[in-house]
């Protein structure tokens, strides 16, 4: 439902106070509200199809519905794990579709997507009656604002397609269960290089934020449908107000994040030092002692010489007076 212009201008005000005069004009789709808001809702439905048809059409053909399913799911016993998706939708044929949008690093998430793929697979499981095992097809399809340590070495590769296949052969072993990753700081076309819709559609995800308005090349019913539902201007006051508090949850979260690394570095400087400081400091003892042992060895064999000398210069002294006594 579209605000009334007394709502709207008092959201406007609001987002001015907020933002300043340098407010955004698009929702970030990175975050839950915006990404909820764009791809999550009824009435925004066909956003989803057509990036899910731009994303799958080689492999699927052309999807023709979808419906979207509870996104909390819960495990097979009640003291069971749950999981709470982002969008969790069907196909006509019913095919799953669970896409996250990730937009921090977090350790074992490929571990995450795997987890996610079992309930789909699970609840396929007929609760009642017979059972031949056949599935349908579940696809796990994540967004993410970062690239995994283990891609960095190929800036050009932003999109992995993953199913099970043999190892040696490479030959697909099951293509019922498909993990799509899409790792969006790696896309980095410009309007002008845009050359497909799936291209459009990666631009538009990535750049949403940062447009002012809809680029030329973008002039399409769908991509128009979609900056108008970004439009900040356009959401009434309770929607305005969660937006403000889902960016403002990921800035503490930002803050948090980046005083833990600060306090990290800061304790590893200090550690590397007082380690660096304690290896200075018995380096120094051992050579000092080292040192001093040479010194000591060439000082007592110096020593040593000088009383042999000594000692000798005594015996013969003492046999020369021997020798003249017998002469004697």
């Amino acid at each position: 439902m579209k605000p009334d212009k007394k709502n709207q201008k008092h959201t406007q005000e609001k987002k001015k106070m907020f933002f300043g005069k340098n407010y955004a004009k698009y929702i970030n789709p990175f975050t839950d509200f915006g990404f909820k808001k764009l791809f999550g809702e009824e009435c925004n439905k066909d956003l989803l199809l057509d990036f899910l048809n731009e994303l799958l059409y080689e492999e699927q053909g052309k999807i023709v519905s979808i419906s979207y399913l509870k996104l909390e799911r819960l495990g097979i016993a009640a003291n069971s794990r749950h999981a709470v998706f982002d969008i969790y939708c069907e196909n006509e044929k019913g095919e799953k579709f669970i896409v996250e949008i990730q937009k921090e690093s977090q350790n074992f998430f490929k571990d995450r997507t795997v987890y996610y793929s079992t309930f789909p697979i699970i609840e396929q499981a007929p609760k009642k009656g017979s059972w031949n095992f056949e599935l349908k097809a579940v696809y796990v399809i994540a967004i993410l604002n970062f690239v995994f340590e283990e891609d960095k070495d190929e800036p050009h590769k932003y999109r992995y397609d993953v199913k099970l296949s043999d190892i040696k052969t490479h030959k697909i072993f099951y293509d019922k269960l498909t993990f799509i990753y899409l790792e969006m700081p790696k896309f980095t076309k410009e309007v002008d290089e845009l050359e497909t819709r799936f291209d459009k559609w990666m631009y538009v995800i990535k750049n949403l934020q940062r447009l002012d308005n809809i680029p030329d090349k973008l002039r399409e019913s769908i991509f128009e449908k979609m900056f108008a539902a970004a439009e900040v201007a356009q959401l009434t006051q309770d929607e305005y107000m969660g937006y403000i508090k889902n960016v403002l949850d990921d800035w503490t979260t930002y803050s948090v994040l980046e005083t833990a690394k600060e306090k990290a570095r800061a304790k590893g400087e200090a550690k590397g030092l007082a380690k660096g400081l304690a290896k200075g400091l018995a380096e120094g003892l051992a050579e000092g002692k080292a040192k001093g042992l040479a010194e000591g060895r060439a000082e007592g064999r110096a020593e040593g010489r000088a009383e042999g000398e000594q000692e000798r210069l005594k015996l013969q002294e003492e046999n020369e007076r021997l020798r003249q006594l017998l002469k004697k």
